[in-house]
């Protein structure tokens, strides 16, 4: 049986880079694009990790591929691996980002997205022209893996719960918010500036991210619910934040949402807003990160900028022109 060491000299650790993209994309041409080679200089290159793992890696479904049982237990290990080489090479030669060609991944919601995406894309491309972003949307399940999350990624952008408290976790404010009532601009029956208490445990909702199984869960949405004391009547379940307004506003359903992205929405769509009936929880949105990126200057660098896209937004934000002053 070979040795590690044997193993680790029998492949080009170029290929970790080129598999990385193929286990990501999932699609030959899109990797090649992604690592700047040619669709040929990609195939071949799959052919030497077929070779290698003694495994299709990327198995063809009709017009599609599949990542393979291996391959699927390959993408966390291979992203962490990558990322190790990075920060290696990070702290051998510094970091520059005016050259450097780093990708950074960050796991948030497209609410968060919505708050600071345009401020955090703008100061990465005024500052590092080639460094390129990876945003993951936030998942359902992202409570129960950010053991395993935090460790493969760069950043989550989350509010904090139970889960979180993990001895290795860092983290940082980056903006808080509040939640608010939404219902159709013409619904009168909740109540005209602040939500009739009855009237939301009689409603039908919308509700992002719900689990009827699982109530209240730790997904944000349903603590507050659970404050309200309502156990809502989903007509809509929607695994998204900013899909929520516009499957209220032309219908009689109710949905709580983040008041700056309820206010955005309400601009363009017929939405009314409307003040909870009891307090609910504020909406703290911290940064966190895995205590082994602490002394990556690449990733101090990256983390600031991130703190820079949320810090003074107004509380009143009515979207993303407002924020990008």
């Amino acid at each position: 049986m070979k040795s590690a060491t044997a193993r680790l000299t029998g492949l080009d650790l170029n290929l970790l880079i080129v598999l990385r993209e193929l286990l990501r994309e999932r699609n030959v041409t899109r990797a090649a694009e992604r690592i700047g080679v040619s669709q040929p200089a990609a195939s071949a290159a799959l052919g030497r990790l077929r070779r290698y793992f003694g495994d299709d890696l990327l198995v063809r479904r009709g017009t599609r591929y599949e990542l393979s049982a291996l391959a699927v237990q390959l993408v966390e290990q291979v992203e962490a691996v990558c990322d190790g080489v990075e920060r290696l090479l990070a702290t051998a030669g510094g970091f520059d980002p005016g050259s450097s060609r780093r990708e950074f991944t960050i796991v948030m919601s497209d609410y968060a997205i919505a708050v600071v995406g345009q401020r955090l894309a703008g100061a990465v491309n005024a500052e590092a022209g080639q460094v390129r972003l990876n945003i993951v949307l936030v998942r359902e399940a992202l409570a129960a893996t950010i053991a395993s999350t935090i460790q493969a990624v760069d950043c989550v952008v989350s509010q904090s719960t139970s889960r979180f408290r993990i001895p290795e976790m860092r983290s940082a404010p980056l903006f808080t918010d509040r939640w608010v009532c939404v219902v159709a601009g013409d619904n009168r029956q909740l109540g005209d500036d602040v939500a009739d208490r009855d009237g939301l445990v009689a409603a039908t909702w919308v509700v992002p991210y719900h689990d009827d199984a699982d109530f209240p869960s730790v997904v944000p949405v349903s603590r507050q619910l659970a404050r309200l004391g309502v156990r809502p009547d989903v007509a809509v379940r929607v695994d998204s934040f900013h899909a929520v307004p516009y499957l209220v506003a032309s219908t009689g359903h109710v949905a709580l949402m983040q008041e700056r992205l309820a206010r955005a929405c309400a601009r363009h769509l017929p939405l009314r807003v409307l003040e909870s009936p009891v307090p609910l929880e504020p909406l703290d949105v911290r940064l966190w990160w895995h205590e082994r990126h602490d002394d990556d200057a690449g990733h101090r660098w990256f983390r600031r900028l991130v703190a820079l896209a949320g810090r003074d937004i107004p509380h009143t934000w009515d979207g993303p022109d407002d924020a990008a002053g």
